[in-house]
């Protein structure tokens, strides 16, 4: 097995924030070229999917499904690069869009949340009908993370996934939502929230809204944390009853000892999006999952190389782990 070097920052992207945002502010990179697909949902709404180099469906070309963050989509630069390394390395890919983050509003009320397994499940299992040839991997970051996982917790042995990689994920959302709501994390929130506030309050002019959640459009722009919107949006259009019971029923951390498609979470210790304290200790786990840790590498961020020359290194060491992957399913 090919042994993988470490992450280490890039000089002088040593701090948490400064590995969080220069993806999103300084990455530049070719788009890959896509093909959408719009997946009709069972309860009468749809998600879109981007495909890169989708395969012909009599090949055996490996397909890697992945799942972006909170309000992140096609768009988002981790998707991007990923696509396009992985498309390089000889891999199909799928990016399932959440309910409403492909620039398309959703049909119904509901939206999407951390814990909410059953589109991406009905995506995967159609993807098994459609190409029975083909290894199936799967990779989510942040949010998408977190769902991964308890999706793979949830499914345990009639898992069709080959192997998966989870990134940044807030495995306790309880503890990510406090983290958030606290010093320069709230930076991150106050951004979060506005899109949040802003796709919510398009609903209102699609559905009675009011009805549903009990608040109008006045109190929906006065929302300023994720346990406020939560409480009053996620929860109840969700069938929970609180902010609380959605956080404890969603959060990853407890599906982890039912895992048993072989996983890797990557984790960094500096993740201004969370603690250490949403980190699983061994007798949480699975047999079939691993953790890397990182003392740095922000949220979502693993920048190395230089600041002139940067280097994501979540890519190389993703696709690396999916190819070791394959290579022992073949």
């Amino acid at each position: 097995m090919k042994k993988h070097k470490p992450f280490r920052p890039a000089f002088g992207l040593g701090n948490a924030h400064l590995q969080t945002l220069f993806p999103a502010l300084f990455r530049k990179q070719p788009q890959p070229e896509i093909e959408i697909e719009r997946f009709e949902l069972s309860d009468g709404d749809f998600v879109e999917c981007f495909w890169h180099r989708k395969p012909h469906q009599d090949s055996t070309k490996p397909i890697v499904v992945l799942f972006h963050g909170l309000e992140g989509s096609y768009l988002s630069p981790y998707i991007q690069g990923m696509m396009n390394t992985l498309g390089s390395e000889g891999f199909s890919s799928v990016l399932m869009h959440f309910r409403g983050c492909s620039g398309k509003i959703n049909r119904l009320p509901r939206s999407y949340h951390s814990g909410d397994t059953g589109d991406a499940k009905m995506w995967i299992e159609s993807l098994v009908k459609r190409y029975p040839k083909h290894p199936l991997f799967a990779i989510g970051y942040s949010l998408g993370g977190n769902m991964l996982l308890k999706l793979l917790g949830e499914w345990s042995d009639a898992s069709p996934i080959t192997a998966a990689v989870s990134v940044s994920a807030p495995m306790q959302l309880e503890v990510c939502a406090d983290r958030m709501n606290s010093g320069f994390s709230r930076l991150y929130q106050n951004h979060l929230m506005k899109n949040l506030r802003n796709s919510l309050l398009e609903k209102y002019t699609h559905h009675p809204m009011h009805a549903f959640i009990g608040i109008d459009e006045n109190r929906v722009k006065k929302l300023k944390n994720f346990w406020e919107f939560d409480d009053v949006y996620t929860a109840p259009i969700h069938g929970f009853t609180s902010a609380s019971e959605y956080y404890q029923q969603s959060s990853a951390k407890q599906f982890l000892k039912d895992i048993t498609t072989d996983t890797l979470i990557i984790q960094a210790l500096d993740d201004p999006f969370m603690t250490p304290e949403i980190l699983p200790d061994k007798k949480e786990l699975s047999s079939h999952v691993k953790i890397e840790l990182s003392p740095h590498g922000g949220h979502v961020g693993f920048v190395g190389g230089s600041f002139i020359r940067p280097k994501y290194w979540l890519e190389n060491r993703i696709t690396d782990y999916l190819k070791t992957a394959h290579a022992q399913f073949n």
